[in-house]
C-alpha cells in the first residue's frame, strides 16, 4: 500500500477478507513546503540554510514556553534556560552572537507578524504568553541569503512560528492535559549544624579566631537549602475545537497553565485563547487568514536572594527564635544591642533565607493580545499574480508591585525604598502589502518574483515608582516616579527573485531597503542584499542510474543583514535627559525635586552590518530514509554598536555607544535524520545534529591601536566592580581574563600566588599584565540527539543535548568558600561551602583560574513513554496516555549546581527541577 507523501507498507493478506490500513506520513520522503519569509518554497528548492521542526518532533514534558519545544532540535541553534523560575526566558543564539553590546536575540515572527520581544518589568519572558499547544511548526532561517528579506532586524537569524489552523471537514475536538511534579536535583555542599560548630571550634583552637565567635553559635541543625526549596506540583490543560461552518474553517483553543517553581513562592498562572478563521471564496482565489491570540498571566516572583542566603546563613540557628520584631524569624542584630533577639538589625549580616521568601511580595499581571489578518487574492486577469495584504496589532501590558514587608530585618532602615509599583505597555502595529508572480516557461524555466512594502510602529510607555504616594492638589503624586514614553518606526521595501532552470539550477536574489527612525536622517536608510545559488546534482542525467542516491544538492549563499536594537536607548543620535536615580534630589525650601541627567549621544550612529557567506550540501539516500545537511559559514559583523570610554568633557558621559569594531563567527553544522525501521507494527527514527562555532573579535578601535587591550566585562559577586572577562582583539567575546594559579606539592592552590607572566616580580596580582587570556563561556561543540520508537500502540522517545568545551566561573565557590567568612567581627557567623577544604583559602582570590571549570555536559532533556488507544468509552474517542521525565539527568564534571549557565558566571542561579509528568490526550 502506498500514497504520495506516506510510508509504503507491505501487509500479508493470508486468509483475511478485508484490511484496515493506516499509512504513516513520510516526512523524510516528501518535498515539504517551508516558510522563507513573505512566501514559501519547497524544501528541495530552498537555496538558503533553512530548518523546519514540526509539532511531532517537539520536546515533551512540563513545557510552558515556545523556546523549550525547540531546544536541541536544530543545528546551530543554542537555547539556554538560565533559570528555573516558572515561565523563565530562554536565551536563543543562532550561530553565536553577532554583537557585543546590542541585542543578540533572533527576530521572532508569529504567523508572518514580526513581534517586539523586548523584556519589561513583570515578565521574565515575553514569549511565555504564547501557549506551546497552539504551535504547529518552527522554521529557522540561519544564513543571510535566507534572512536578508527581514533586513536590519535579521543579523541574529529569524525564527518563524506557525500556529495551528482549522481545516475543512468534520468537527473535531481534543483535550491535552498533564499533571507534573518538579523536584530539586542537587544542593550545594555546605556545613550542617554540627559540622559548623566543629569548624568554628577548630578555628578558635588552632587558627587564632576570637573565642567570641563561639558565643554566636546556636544549638539547631537547620538545612537552609531544604527550607527554601519544595516539591512543586503543576498542571496544564488545553481544549481545542476545529471544523468548518459553511466555507469558514475555524479552530479555537483555550488553555490554562498553573506552574509552580521549586523555590517557594514562585509560580505562573496563565490563561490563553487562540482563534483562527481561514475562509476562501471565488473558487479559492480570495483567501482570508485571521487569527487572534490572547493571554492573561499572573506571575509570582520569589526573592532569589534567598538562594545565596541559604548557603551562608548559620546552620546552627533555628528558622525562628521567638523575637517579636521580625515576625519571629531569626535575624542578626548589632553586636552592641543588649536585646539580641529584638535589637537593631545588622545590615551587613546574612539575612534569614526563609524570611526573605516570606516577606517579599513581588507579583505581576500581564496581558498580551496579538491580532493578525492576511488577505490573499489571485488576480483573475493574470493567474500567475497574487496580491497579499497583512495587518497586525500586538498589545502587551504588565502591571505589578514589588513590596518588602516592614517586618523584614533588611528593610528596617529602608521601608519606603522597598515598595515599588510599575506599569508598562507595548503596542506594535504592522501593515504589509506585497505581490507575488509565479510562472513556468517552456517547461524548463520557473520564475517566482516577490515585491512589497512594510510599515511597522513600536510604542512604549510606562512608569516605575517607589512608595509612598502623596496626595497633592487632589492628585496622587510621587517624587520617585520614573515615567517614560517613546515611539519608533520601521519602513521597508523588499523584493525577491527565485529562478529555476530544468529543476536543477536555482538562483535567489533578495533586496531589502529599510528606514529606521532610531537613527538620524542621513543614516536612517540601509540596503541589504543577498544572493544564493543551488545545484540539484541528483537531477542530472549522469546520476539517474545511482539508485541509492535520492537527493544531492549544493548550496552557496551570500548576504548582508543589519541590527538596530541598542538596549533601551531608542534615540541614541539625539541629546536627551533621563530621570536620575531615586534619592537624587535638589531641595528648594521645604520641597525636594528629582533631578534629570543628560545622556551621552552620537549623532552619527547607525546600524551594525553583518555579512554572511554560507556553503551547504543536502543529501538523501535510499528514498530519503537517510537525509543530511552540511553547512560551513563565516559571519562578520562590522560597525559594532559598542560602548567605549571617551575623554572627560567631550560628551555628557565618560562612555559612549557608537559604531566601532568587528566580530567574526565561523562554523560548521551537520544534521542527520534516519528512518531505521518502518514496518506495519514498528518504526524507529533517529535524528542527530552537530554544531561547531568559534567567534573572534577582530577590531575594537577606529584606528589600529596595539596598546588598547580591550574592555573588562563579566561582573561577579564579591567586592565592588570586579570583572573577570574581557573583550579584546584576537580573542573570543567574553574571554575569561584571569591569573594562573600556582599549586603546592600537595596539589592544593597556594593562596595569593600566581604565575608571574611578565617576569617583573613583585606583587603579581597587582599587575594586570600578568593576567592570561583563557577560555570563554560559549561551547565549541554542540550535539543534539533524539530518537522515537513505536511498536503497535506503544511509543518511546528521548531527546538530549551535549555542550562541549564551555567554561564556567564558579562564583559561588570563589565568594562563599573562604574561612574568613565564617565569623565577622561585627558579631555574626556565616556558613561556607565545603569547597574551602580543597583550597584552604582564608581570603577571596576572585581572579584565580582555579575557579574556572570545564563545564562540558550531556543533558537528557526528556524521556517519554506512551500508549495510544483507538477507543475510550465509545468508538468516537481515541487518545494517548504518557509519562515523561524532563531534565532526567546531567553528566558533567562541573562542581556547581548546573553546568548550563548563561554568560559563564555561576552565582546562585534559580535551579531547574527534574520533572515527572503524566499526560493525557483525548480526541473526539
Amino acid at each position: 500500500f502506498s500514497f504520495v507523501g506516506y510510508v509504503t507498507q507491505e501487509i500479508p493478506v493470508d486468509n483475511q477478507t478485508s484490511l484496515n490500513v493506516t499509512l504513516d506520513p513520510d516526512i523524510l520522503g516528501i518535498d515539504e513546503v517551508v516558510l522563507i519569509g513573505y512566501g514559501t518554497a519547497k524544501k528541495g528548492d530552498a537555496t538558503g540554510s533553512v530548518i523546519a521542526v514540526d509539532s511531532k518532533d517537539f520536546n515533551q514534558g512540563n513545557i510552558t514556553t515556545p523556546q523549550e519545544l525547540l531546544m536541541g532540535k536544530a543545528a546551530g541553534v543554542v537555547i539556554t534556560a538560565p533559570s528555573g523560575q516558572p515561565g523563565a526566558k530562554s536565551t536563543i543564539r543562532i550561530r553565536g552572537g553577532s554583537s557585543l553590546r546590542a541585542n543578540n536575540d533572533p527576530l521572532i515572527v508569529i504567523d508572518g507578524f514580526p513581534i517586539d520581544n523586548t523584556d519589561m518589568d513583570g515578565t521574565s519572558n515575553p514569549l511565555a504568553t504564547l501557549n506551546p499547544n497552539d504551535i504547529e511548526k518552527f522554521t529557522v532561517l540561519k544564513d543571510a541569503s535566507a534572512t536578508a528579506i527581514y533586513g536590519l532586524r535579521a543579523s541574529n537569524g529569524v525564527i518563524l512560528i506557525t500556529t495551528k489552523r482549522g481545516s475543512k471537514g468534520k468537527f473535531t475536538a481534543s483535550y491535552n492535559g498533564s499533571v507534573s511534579l518538579g523536584v530539586p536535583i542537587k544542593y550545594l555542599k555546605v556545613y550542617n549544624g554540627d559540622e559548623f560548630r566543629a569548624l568554628i571550634q577548630d578555628r578558635v583552637d588552632n587558627h587564632g579566631l576570637t573565642p567570641e565567635a563561639l558565643t554566636k553559635l546556636g544549638n539547631a541543625n537547620t538545612d537552609w537549602q531544604k527550607e527554601i526549596y519544595q516539591n512543586a506540583f503543576s498542571h496544564d490543560h488545553n481544549v481545542a475545537l476545529s471544523g468548518a461552518v459553511n466555507v469558514v474553517p475555524y479552530r479555537v483553543s483555550i488553555g490554562y497553565t498553573d506552574q509552580n517553581g521549586i523555590l517557594k513562592n514562585s509560580s505562573m498562572n496563565r490563561t490563553t485563547l487562540d482563534l483562527s478563521l481561514n475562509p476562501a471564496f471565488l473558487d479559492g482565489d480570495l483567501k482570508f487568514d485571521f487569527n487572534v491570540k490572547g493571554a492573561y498571566t499572573n506571575n509570582d516572583f520569589s526573592n532569589e536572594d534567598a538562594i545565596g542566603s541559604a548557603l551562608e546563613f548559620d546552620p546552627s540557628q533555628p528558622v525562628k527564635n521567638g523575637n517579636t520584631r521580625y515576625g519571629g524569624y531569626t535575624a542578626w542584630v548589632e553586636a552592641s544591642e543588649e536585646d539580641q533577639l529584638n535589637g537593631i538589625p545588622n545590615n551587613i549580616a546574612t539575612h534569614n533565607p526563609v524570611a526573605r521568601l516570606k516577606y517579599r511580595d513581588n507579583k505581576s499581571d500581564v496581558q498580551r493580545y496579538i491580532g493578525n489578518l492576511q488577505v490573499d487574492y489571485k488576480l483573475p486577469f493574470l493567474r500567475q499574480l497574487k496580491a497579499t495584504l497583512r495587518g497586525g496589532y500586538d498589545y502587551y501590558n504588565s502591571r505589578g508591585h514589588d513590596y518588602t514587608d516592614p517586618l523584614a530585618s533588611w528593610s528596617y532602615r529602608e521601608i519606603e525604598q522597598n515598595k515599588k509599583n510599575y506599569a508598562h505597555t507595548r503596542r506594535n502595529g504592522l501593515f504589509d502589502f506585497y505581490l507575488n508572480y509565479n510562472e513556468y516557461f517552456a517547461a524548463v524555466h520557473q520564475l517566482d518574483l516577490t515585491a512589497g512594502y512594510s510599515y511597522q510602529s513600536f510604542y512604549r510607555e510606562g512608569y516605575d515608582a517607589n512608595q509612598p504616594w502623596e496626595k497633592t492638589d487632589g492628585e496622587y503624586k510621587n517624587a520617585n516616579l520614573k515615567a517614560y514614553k517613546n515611539e519608533n518606526f520601521l519602513i521597508s521595501f523588499f523584493g525577491r527573485a527565485n529562478y529555476s532552470l530544468m529543476e536543477r539550477y536555482l538562483l535567489t536574489a533578495t533586496l531589502r531597503y529599510d528606514g529606521s527612525s532610531r537613527f538620524a536622517k542621513e543614516n536612517r536608510w540601509g540596503l541589504f542584499p543577498a544572493f544564493a545559488l543551488a545545484w540539484k546534482i541528483s537531477n542530472e542525467n549522469f546520476l539517474q542510474g545511482v539508485g541509492f542516491l535520492s537527493n544531492l544538492k549544493l548550496r552557496l549563499g551570500y548576504g548582508v543583514t543589519g541590527q538596530q536594537d541598542i538596549s533601551d536607548n531608542y534615540y541614541p543620535y539625539i541629546p536627551a535627559y533621563t530621570i536620575s536615580q531615586p534619592g537624587a534630589y535638589y531641595q528648594f525650601g521645604d520641597n525636594f525635586y528629582p533631578t534629570q541627567r543628560p545622556d551621552a549621544y552620537d549623532a552619527n550612529i547607525q546600524w551594525e552590518t553583518t555579512t554572511t557567506i554560507n556553503a551547504g550540501l543536502d543529501v538523501g539516500f535510499w528514498d530519503n530514509r537517510l537525509m543530511g545537511s552540511f553547512d560551513v559559514y563565516q559571519r562578520t559583523t562590522d560597525d559594532l554598536l559598542n560602548e567605549i570610554p571617551i575623554a572627560a568633557g567631550t560628551n555628557f558621559s565618560n562612555f559612549l555607544t557608537t559604531n566601532v569594531g568587528s566580530l567574526e563567527n565561523k562554523g560548521f553544522e551537520m544534521e542527520l535524520i534516519g528512518r531505521a525501521i518502518s514496518t506495519t507494527d514498528m518504526s524507529l527514527r533517529i535524528a542527530v545534529n552537530y554544531t561547531y562555532n568559534q567567534n573572534e573579535i577582530t577590531k575594537l578601535t577606529l584606528v589600529d591601536d596595539p596598546s588598547y587591550t580591550g574592555y573588562d566585562d563579566g561582573d561577579i559577586a564579591g567586592g565592588v566592580g570586579n570583572k573577570i572577562q574581557i573583550n579584546s582583539v584576537g580573542h573570543p567575546a567574553n574571554t575569561f581574563f584571569m591569573f594562573k594559579q600556582v599549586y603546592g606539592s600537595d596539589g592544593k592552590p597556594i593562596e595569593g600566588l600566581y604565575v608571574d607572566k611578565t617576569g617583573q616580580g613583585g606583587n603579581v596580582a597587582g599587575n594586570n599584565l600578568n593576567k592570561y587570556y583563557l577560555q570563554n563561556p560559549a561551547p565549541d561543540h554542540l550535539i543534539g540527539i533524539s530518537a522515537s520508537y513505536t511498536y503497535k500502540q506503544f511509543d518511546f522517545s528521548f531527546s538530549g543535548r551535549a555542550n562541549l568545551d564551555n567554561y564556567v566561573y564558579n562564583n559561588n565557590a570563589s565568594s562563599k568558600a573562604l574561612y574568613q567568612m565564617a565569623y565577622n567581627q561585627s558579631g555574626f557567623t556565616r556558613n561556607i561551602l565545603t569547597d574551602v577544604e580543597k583550597t584552604g583559602f582564608m581570603t577571596a582570590q576572585y581572579w584565580s583560574d582555579f575557579y574556572l571549570e570545564n563545564a562540558s555536559f550531556f543533558r537528557m532533556d526528556n524521556i517519554n513513554l506512551g500508549y495510544s488507544f483507538d477507543r475510550f468509552l465509545t468508538d468516537r474517542i481515541s487518545g494517548r496516555v504518557g509519562i515523561t521525565v524532563q531534565n532526567a539527568f546531567v553528566i558533567t564534571k562541573y562542581s556547581g549546581l548546573d553546568p548550563e549557565v548563561e554568560e559563564g558566571i555561576d552565582d546562585t542561579i534559580f535551579p531547574r527541577p527534574r520533572t515527572f509528568m503524566l499526560g493525557l490526550n483525548l480526541n473526539f
